[in-house]
This record gives structure tokens, C-alpha cells and sequence, in this order.
């Protein structure tokens, strides 16, 4: 057996949350459990109890209503945790807050902000006046189009605390991608920037938020957050044509909206645990997106269980996470306030000017935690980027990685080149559930390539083709139970077909999430990317993972994409590739390419072709879409491009010669 990177020492699992709640269990006689493995199992046998404990131990202000804690006709669907509590979202993460500095922000033009706790409890506040004036209900949604800055803090907790649903995305989505979301859920109130700036450049976007404004007809205050300075001057063009309407509806800034508001305590309302909070988008690059209704309970939850426990946050800790408001990661990152912890915001590019512009942050405000993606992690290693001999990182226990598998490789680079004594801890899940199936576990060893460790309280399993468990081999992620953060519904599916042909149409009652993935000898798992992506070359099926694994290690690629094509009756392998600089992919590399994939994977994966390109397509929060290009070289079109960061490189996959023989 493979030898672990990393073990946690003694100090560290005694001190770990998930210790002093393992503890906390046995103290009140509701469980005794010794390790991880015992807990876990606890959770899934005795959900009801397991759920009550973790409302009680991470302090959920709320009512939890009389038991039974958990309500069931027998099928996950039906499940409904907490049936009669009640809870208001922003009051446990209020309520929990520590004092001192609740934010701090970076962004990429070298600003920097410190807000308070208390700065930030007025400016929710503040926010929540505005919509009571508005006359926003709970029910009513609020969406934003804003970078990760505080005032989007502020405004999440302000919609929450008055029951009213949040949805987001960021300022660098084109106006119909906005509008494919936004123009499904009818928002009565509009969050704007007035730009954002990344990789050096300052982005106007007042073409787009008119374009976005005039198309939403469902929104009576437009809200524009400064960010470039000129949010008067975009206010200004917005209300001519809002005034026309003739229905009040107007446009403001934020400081004359919110920050000009007398002081005030925010006012929190009461809602069933099931009550809608956010709504997700899933990535669209199949169609119009899917709005994923997700409640108020049971993020709050989800978050707390695999923040307190998996993540071992603890209070007064800094947690940082790169992400935009388009991405699940920064709904988990604003639920982190609730464990009392700090949160470290940037925007803009993570290597503008160079790539050790994250880690002078984490150097700076004493890093905790350090989130981000597994591209990140790549690019680091690729550029020879190495935080270890370059910054101090004295206060880093714990990184984590999600958005795509985190290669072994990758754990390689983290423990040689930017900590030795970390835990690293690579993620999975979605934004189907706003959560993970597997993720960290603080108390155990950290393997090369695996994620340690199942979701407290989840039971993911891997399925093969006719539904029966793989204890070793591929097959399809599953989740067998229910768990509080299933999504609520899908917004305008009254019947619940899309929902259910979205999960449970594969296996009856059982959760499919669409992931290929198998589980390792030390109880982890590997992810081998998405299962309507997987390559199934003679009938035999292969993870996109296992490839990419292979051909990055090569210094000549910097990124590859890759595909399966239709081709004589079967499926053949077609890689394409980003190459380094002043690199050709001539005979000799391809080559190369070939007899890595084949020594490294196996030769059933050696792709047939091998073709170089300029860019490779992406959506907005940085994963490639192998579904787009397999479309393109199909002859089919791509239903949403306006989901992709950069729709215009599906264009180098058209009539590409050496795919016509």
C-alpha cells in the first residue's frame, strides 16, 4: 500500500473539530464514535439524530420544531429534514460572526479594504431596508452581476435576512448569458458593477447591463456597485430609459441606496427550513441553464458540516477561496462567516501581474485556509511557481481544490513546493447539491491522488451500468440517501419532470450525479471526470482525467482537451493541445504524447489523432467543455454559447482537416 503524503499529528487531531464533536456526541449519550470511519456511518444510519447534533453543535440559531426531525414516505425525493423548524440563514452567520475584521479585499488594481464585523452588520441591514421599502416578500428574487467584493456580502446576507431568494453571477458573463439566467427567475431588484478590472485591464460594461436592464422588465431597482468609479455616470444612462416605463422603477448607487441609510439593526425573517434561499445555475453548455432551487436550511447545513468538520475551520480563522460570484464556492465562502470565520476576498486575475499575487496575500493576512481550482494548482507547477522557498505561509493548514480532479502530480507539487505540512484536501460535488460527496477529513492520512473521505451525513456509492455497487473499479458516482441539501426544486417545473430526469431518471431512487469515478484500497476516491464525457473507445469506457494526467506532465503542453469522434462505427480518441511557446507538434512530439498516454494509462487510451490549437473553451468558471467541441466536430450546433468565457475558440475546432481521416 502506497505510503501517505501526509498524517495529521496528534496536536492537530486533538484539536480538530471533528474531534471535539465526536466528543460532544459521547458527552450528551447520543453516539459513541471513535474515528472518522464510525462517524460517518453514524451519520448515514441515524440521520435524524446525526442532523439534530450538527443544528446543535454548530449553533443554528432557529427553531427545530418538534421532532420527528426527519419526515419520509420512503423515497429520497420525499425526504424533508426538519419539517417543522424554522431559521433565518443570515441570522446564524450574523449571530456567529467574530469581532474585528469580518472581510478583506484585494482586487487586481491593488485596492485593498478592511470591513468590520460591525460595518458589515449595518451594510446588511442597511440592504434589507432597501428591500422592505421596495416591498420585496420572501419568495421574491434578488440577483447580482458583481465581482467578489464586499458589498456582494453584504447584499446575500440582506436578501436572506428578509426571506427573499439570492441568485448571482459574474460581471464577465456576455448580456444573453445574463439574461438566460436572470430572464428565467424574474428579479424585482438588480445588482450591477460598473466594471471590473482583470489581467491589467479596466472593463466597461455599461453596454451590457443596459442591454441586461431593458430586457428584465420584472426589475424595479436597478442597484450599481462602484467599482471602477463611475457608477453615477451609469446610473445616470440607466434611469432615462427606466422612467419611460412609467412603472417607478429606477436605478441608484449603492452609497445613495444603502450606505446613506440611517443605522439600524437587522431585521431577520423566520422561514421553513425548506424555504428557497439561492438559485443555482448548472453550466448551460447544453442548453438554456438549469435553475437549481436550493433552501435555506439546508445549505446552512451542508456548509457548516463540511466547513466545521471536513474543512476544520474554526473561529478566527482567515478563509480564502478564488472564485466569482458564478461559481457554488462563493455561496460555501459566505456560509464560512457562520463558523466565525474571516473571509479573504480577491478579484481579478490570479496572475496579474505574476502568479505570486495570492500568495503575498496569504502571506499577508495569515492564510488559514487556501482554496482554489485544480487548473490553479496546474498552472502553478507549469510556470515553476514555488510558494514554499518564496513566502513564510507560517498560519496554512489546509488547502483545497475542486472545479476538476487534482491529478497526483498535483499533490506532488503542493507538499514539495508550497507546503510540507498541510492538509490538502481535494473536493467533489456540485452545484446540484451546493456541496460535496467527498471531500477532506482533517483527522486522517492525505493519499497521492485520492480524496480521502465520503460527505458526513451522504452516502455516495459507485454504480456500474445495471445499477449494482463497484467496490473496485469505474463506474457512475451515486448517492444513496437523502441528504438536507438535495435542491428544492427546479424553478418553472412544476411537475418535477426536469428534476427528476435530472438525478433519478438512471437508477430508481437513487441519486446520479453524472461523475465516473472509482474508489481506491484506502477508502478514497478518484474522479475521472464527467460520465457524459467519458470516452468509450471499442466499447471500453475511459475517464477524460486519466488522459489530461498524462499529457500535462509533459513540459511542451500547457493544456489539452479531449474527445471522442464518431468515427467507422466506433468511438476514436482525438486530443487536442495548447503547446508551450515556441513549441511545434511535430512527429517527434506526437510521439511523445503517444508513448506517455500508453505507458502512463494503458494503449486503449492513445488517442488517434493528435492535434495542436490555440485555445481550448471554457465556461465561466474556468472548466473546459469537452461536450462543446464534441458537438462542433460533429456538425451539431452548440445550443449556449453564452455559457462559455470564450465562445470564439469553438471556431478552431471547425473543418479541422485531420478529422476527416
Amino acid at each position: 500500500m502506497e505510503k501517505p503524503l501526509w498524517t495529521p499529528d496528534s496536536i492537530r487531531r486533538q484539536s480538530a473539530n471533528l474531534t471535539d464533536f465526536m466528543n460532544w456526541l459521547a458527552a450528551r449519550g447520543t453516539a459513541h464514535v471513535e474515528n472518522f470511519d464510525q462517524l460517518h456511518a453514524f451519520s448515514v444510519d441515524h440521520p435524524e439524530r446525526f442532523w439534530e447534533a450538527v443544528w446543535d453543535h454548530c449553533g443554528v440559531v432557529g427553531d427545530k420544531g418538534e421532532a420527528p426531525f426527519l419526515t419520509s414516505d420512503g423515497s429520497l425525493k420525499s425526504t424533508r429534514f426538519f419539517p417543522g423548524g424554522r431559521l433565518n440563514y443570515a441570522e446564524t452567520i450574523v449571530t456567529r460572526m467574530i469581532d474585528g475584521d469580518a472581510l478583506v479585499f484585494w482586487g487586481e488594481d491593488q485596492v485593498k479594504r478592511r470591513v468590520s464585523a460591525n460595518e458589515l452588520v449595518q451594510s446588511t441591514a442597511r440592504f434589507g431596508g432597501l428591500l422592505d421599502e421596495i416591498g420585496i416578500a420572501p419568495g421574491d428574487r434578488v440577483a447580482a452581476m458583481l465581482p467578489n467584493m464586499p458589498e456582494a456580502i453584504a447584499a446575500v446576507l440582506g436578501t436572506a435576512a428578509r426571506g427573499a431568494i439570492w441568485s448571482s453571477c459574474s460581471p464577465d458573463f456576455g448580456a444573453q448569458g445574463v439574461l438566460d439566467r436572470f430572464g428565467q427567475i424574474n428579479p424585482r431588484v438588480l445588482l450591477v458593477c460598473d466594471g471590473y478590472i482583470y489581467n491589467g485591464k479596466r472593463i466597461d460594461v455599461s453596454d451590457k447591463v443596459a442591454s441586461v436592464v431593458s430586457n428584465l422588465p420584472s426589475v424595479e431597482c436597478v442597484i450599481v456597485v462602484s467599482y471602477l468609479g463611475q457608477a453615477r455616470e451609469m446610473v445616470q444612462g440607466l434611469n432615462p430609459s427606466l422612467l419611460q416605463r412609467g412603472d417607478g422603477a429606477r436605478a441608484m448607487t449603492w452609497d445613495d441606496a444603502v450606505e446613506t441609510r440611517p443605522e439600524t439593526r437587522p431585521q431577520f425573517q423566520p422561514m421553513p427550513v425548506a424555504a428557497p434561499l439561492f438559485i443555482m445555475f448548472s453550466s448551460g453548455t447544453t442548453g438554456v441553464p438549469k435553475c437549481i432551487v436550493h433552501s435555506a436550511g439546508g445549505t446552512l447545513l451542508k456548509h457548516l458540516t463540511e466547513q466545521r468538520y471536513h474543512s476544520d475551520i474554526k473561529r478566527g480563522d482567515h478563509v480564502f477561496y478564488f472564485t466569482t460570484l458564478g461559481w457554488m464556492m462563493w455561496n460555501w465562502l459566505v456560509t464560512c462567516l457562520g463558523s466565525g470565520a474571516r473571509l479573504m476576498l480577491f478579484d481579478g486575475s490570479p496572475f496579474a501581474p505574476d502568479g505570486n499575487v495570492l500568495w503575498d496575500y496569504a502571506d499577508k493576512e495569515q492564510f488559514s485556509h487556501f482554496g482554489t481550482s485544480a487548473k490553479y494548482i496546474d498552472a502553478l507547477k507549469k510556470a515553476d511557481i514555488k510558494p514554499r522557498t518564496s513566502h513564510q505561509l507560517t498560519s496554512l493548514r489546509t488547502m483545497l481544490s475542486t472545479g476538476s480532479p487534482l491529478v497526483p502530480e498535483s499533490f506532488d507539487y503542493v507538499y514539495a513546493d508550497i507546503k510540507s505540512d498541510v492538509h490538502l484536501s481535494s473536493i467533489s460535488g456540485g452545484t446540484d447539491i451546493i456541496g460535496c460527496f467527498v471531500l477532506g477529513n482533517p483527522i486522517g492520512p492525505v493519499y497521492r491522488g485520492e480524496i480521502q473521505a465520503k460527505a458526513l451525513g451522504l452516502s455516495p456509492d459507485v454504480f456500474d451500468e445495471s445499477g449494482r455497487p463497484l467496490p473496485h473499479g469505474k463506474g457512475e458516482l451515486v448517492c444513496t440517501n437523502a441528504f438536507p441539501s438535495m435542491p428544492v426544486a427546479f424553478w418553472n417545473d412544476d411537475d418535477g419532470t426536469r428534476y427528476h430526469n435530472a438525478y433519478f431518471s438512471r437508477f430508481d431512487d437513487i441519486w446520479h450525479h453524472g461523475d465516473f469515478a472509482e474508489w481506491t484500497e484506502n477508502g478514497g476516491m478518484i474522479i475521472h471526470g464527467r460520465s457524459d464525457a467519458t470516452l468509450n473507445p471499442g466499447g471500453v469506457r475511459i475517464g477524460t482525467a486519466e488522459i489530461y494526467r498524462q499529457v500535462e506532465q509533459l513540459p511542451e503542453v500547457v493544456e489539452s482537451l479531449v474527445i471522442g469522434q464518431q468515427w467507422d462505427g466506433d468511438v476514436r480518441v482525438v486530443l487536442f493541445v495548447i503547446l508551450a511557446q515556441g513549441v511545434t507538434l511535430d512527429d517527434a512530439l506526437v510521439t511523445r504524447i503517444e508513448s506517455q498516454i500508453r505507458t502512463g494509462a494503458s494503449p486503449r487510451h492513445v488517442p488517434a489523432r493528435v492535434i495542436a490549437v490555440n485555445d481550448i473553451p471554457r465556461t465561466k468558471s474556468g472548466k473546459i467543455t469537452e461536450l462543446a467541441v464534441r458537438d462542433i466536430i460533429h456538425g451539431r450546433d452548440v445550443k449556449n454559447k453564452e455559457a462559455l468565457a470564450n465562445p470564439e475558440a469553438l471556431d478552431l475546432y471547425r473543418g479541422i482537416a485531420e478529422l476527416q481521416t
